[in-house]
């Protein structure tokens, strides 16, 4: 049996979040979502269950609101970091979902770790 398409990212989804559940250490998780118009991304503490910050595209402040680009997601990373950072968050687990690691979702990754969060 086939599987949908829908199916097939929620297996991703769970086996990466598991991996990192594994791994975590009791750092805070931030979460990716990537929709076909905007960016979300969430530094949540799973212990506790409270999301430390968080950034998107739908911010009117941010000016990005409706893009979906790489040039939007590297600019969602770097607020991502300065949040954390004043949210006391300095080392986090990166959770892509079931995103591949290629495009936007480097690019938001890549520019929180120059903003200065590790992972």
């Amino acid at each position: 049996m086939a599987l949908k398409k829908q199916e097939l990212f929620q297996k991703r989804r769970l086996r990466v979040r598991n991996k990192l559940r594994a791994m975590s250490n009791g750092r805070p998780r931030m979460s990716i979502h990537r929709s076909s118009k905007n960016i979300f991304v969430q530094v949540i503490d799973d212990l506790k269950g409270v999301t430390l910050a968080s950034a998107s595209t739908l911010e009117k402040d941010l000016g990005l609101i409706g893009k979906n680009n790489v040039e939007a997601a590297a600019k969602i990373g770097s607020t991502i970091a300065e949040r954390a950072k004043a949210a006391g968050v300095e080392e986090v687990v990166f959770d892509r979902g079931g995103f591949i690691f290629h495009g936007k979702v480097k690019a938001l990754a890549d520019a929180a770790r120059e903003g200065g969060l590790k992972f």
